[in-house]
């Protein structure tokens, strides 16, 4: 042990003479010792009071008290400091008896060159037994916290939940688990690094335990999901309470390193005990309600239905079939024919995806493109569309002699994968399709949640000559002067205004608003969702470049489409009536 270590000595002695050479002893061994005597009960508990000390020397035998009492209070005190008998009245049975109930060891007042050895064993003892617990603490913590938020985990949260329902089912009470997932956080660390997303993180945590009611129990149970737990009295009324203060605290933006982030909340809710006795099926039908949110968008609270479940069972099938989906050929490609309304021709095909499964039939997209979205398996189907697409317009070019464009859709949560521009381009390249007969198609709400990021993105494909598509103009809420910085060559007017044009007064005034807007900004103006020779003859007369829909020919397979190309051969010269391929809808 270092000689000129500080330590506290207690002395537990009612002879001056004999506590005075003990002290000079120990001073000559412990320069820094800072030493105290006392020869009662009262005094000794009022010492102990003003703790921690690091070892105790006792007398065995004091009027009024004894080494036993005194070592009872030191134990009663919480202490683990070492216990050491110095005493002229032991004999080696009562010294090994004393040890028996919790002495660290006994000397004898007339061996008193024993004593310095044996504060120094037992202070080592000490250090060792304290780094010990240290660890094994830290371990235990290890196992049960998060070590970024230092939350409880799954694990801990689980075991504490249940005990708390325990007390709350004998108080005849009720409880409410709020499971919440954070919309779109992996966007963070796949901009700007682990470093400002664990950042961001610990920022959430702190809101989340500021915003739940006070007691309850808060947890991170993975990457990007919490659950509090909280005693309720009022049904569901509270919890949507909780959940929307919640969401008023994330009002505000978290900002790290001088960047504001804006997180939102997907919060599902079970109450207990009418949607489960345990924590687990609370957990799981509280996670089934926030399921619901995510695929309405996010940022919403939902209280959990059984008909959820049900859902998220359907979900949950999906997510499992729809992995195996493309090695087992059930995915497949339509194009809808695009129509260049001034030369009366097709000129582009968009790329619709269908899934055609042998026991469920034909799965709707609006089904399982939110599925591919949630589990991230978008990127490979993304990228086996791309695939697929670019092979059929090179060869429809080939074939018939003159460049046929395809559109390809792209999700949100592809457009803001970290290396989306490089697996784009690099499909591309590898499918010998020149860059401008690929059309990329994102909608306007993912082009504006970022727009300086999204003309970053944009950007790259322009440099390479890819045309970009702006679809279902009009739904969003754009900004125009974000808007006009975006490098987009094609605005595509979403269905819903064509519906009932040119007889509807306030869609044909938006549809003239849009072509009007898209030529002052010189882009190509494209009509989805024509179905009556009257709409195409309104845009004609708007000159609106392109049209889509079923009175111009409904989505078809590559086979059908290469025989519309084929059947422009015999289709009348630019002026003529318009060509209407309805008909060959397969």
């Amino acid at each position: 042990m270092r000689q000129a270590e500080p330590i506290r000595v207690l002395l537990v002695e009612d002879s001056e003479d004999d506590a005075l050479l003990l002290e000079r002893r120990l001073r000559a061994a412990f320069p820094l010792a800072a030493l105290r005597r006392v020869d009662s009960a009262e005094r000794m508990r009022a010492a102990l009071a003003e703790g921690p000390w690091d070892v105790v020397i006792s007398d065995h035998v004091m009027p009024g008290f004894d080494s036993e009492a005194a070592l009872a209070l030191l134990r009663e005190s919480g202490s683990d400091a070492p216990f050491i008998l110095y005493s002229g009245c032991l004999d080696e049975g009562r010294g090994a008896l004393a040890m028996r109930v919790g002495a660290s060891d006994w000397i004898a007042k007339h061996d008193p060159a024993r004593i310095v050895p044996v504060i120094e064993r037992e202070l080592r003892n000490v250090r060792l037994r304290r780094e010990k617990e240290r660890v094994e603490r830290e371990a235990r913590e290890l196992a049960s916290y998060d070590t970024l938020t230092r939350l409880p985990n799954r694990s801990l949260f689980c075991q504490q939940a249940q005990l708390r329902l325990d007390a709350i089912e004998a108080e005849r009470s009720g409880a409410a688990l709020l499971y919440i997932d954070l919309d779109r956080f992996m966007r963070i660390n796949e901009t700007l690094g682990y470093a400002a997303g664990d950042a961001v993180m610990r920022q959430i945590a702190v809101r989340l335990r500021a915003g739940a009611p006070a007691g309850s129990l808060v947890a991170r149970l993975g990457q990007d999901e919490f659950a509090i737990l909280a005693a309720v009295a009022d049904g569901a009324r509270e919890p949507r309470r909780i959940a929307e203060r919640l969401a008023r605290r994330f009002a505000e933006p978290i900002v790290v390193n001088d960047q504001e982030f804006y997180v939102t909340l997907s919060v599902g809710v079970s109450l207990y005990p009418e949607h489960g006795s345990d924590c687990a099926t609370l957990l799981k039908n509280a996670e089934s309600a926030v399921h619901f949110v995510k695929r309405l968008g996010g940022n919403g609270h939902r209280v959990y239905q059984a008909e959820l479940q049900a859902a998220s069972c359907e979900s949950l099938r999906l997510e499992n079939e729809l992995r195996h989906a493309i090695v087992r050929r059930q995915l497949h490609l339509v194009y809808q024919p695009i129509y260049d309304i001034a030369a009366q021709r097709v000129v582009a095909a968009e790329a619709l995806l269908r899934w055609r499964h042998p026991e469920m039939g034909l799965v709707p997209p609006d089904r399982f493109i939110p599925v591919a979205d949630d589990t991230g398996q978008i990127h490979a189907i993304g990228a086996w569309v791309l695939e697929q697409a670019c092979a059929e317009a090179r060869a429809w070019g080939e074939r018939y002699g003159r460049p046929i464009a395809v559109a390809v859709n792209f999700s949100a949560t592809q457009f803001r994968h970290q290396h989306f521009a490089a697996r784009v381009l690099g499909i591309l390249r590898a499918s010998g399709l020149s860059p401008h007969l690929l059309e990329m198609e994102i909608t306007e709400g993912t082009a504006m949640h970022d727009a300086e990021a999204a003309a970053e993105v944009l950007g790259a494909f322009k440099r390479a000559g890819v045309r970009v598509a702006i679809d279902d103009f009009g739904t969003g809420y754009s900004s125009l002067s974000y808007l006009r910085r975006l490098p987009i060559d094609i605005l595509k007017i979403d269905k819903s205004f064509m519906r009932d044009v040119p007889h509807d007064a306030d869609n044909l005034a938006i549809v003239r608003t849009i072509l009007a807007l898209g030529h002052a900004m010189k882009l190509e103006c494209h009509a989805e969702g024509v179905e009556t020779p009257a709409q195409l003859e309104l845009l004609r007369a708007e000159r609106c470049a392109r049209a889509q829909g079923f009175l111009l020919g409904r989505p078809v397979e590559a086979r059908a489409f290469a025989e519309l190309l084929a059947a422009e051969d015999g289709a009348p010269a630019a002026g003529g009536a318009p060509l209407v391929l309805a008909g060959a809808a397969g």
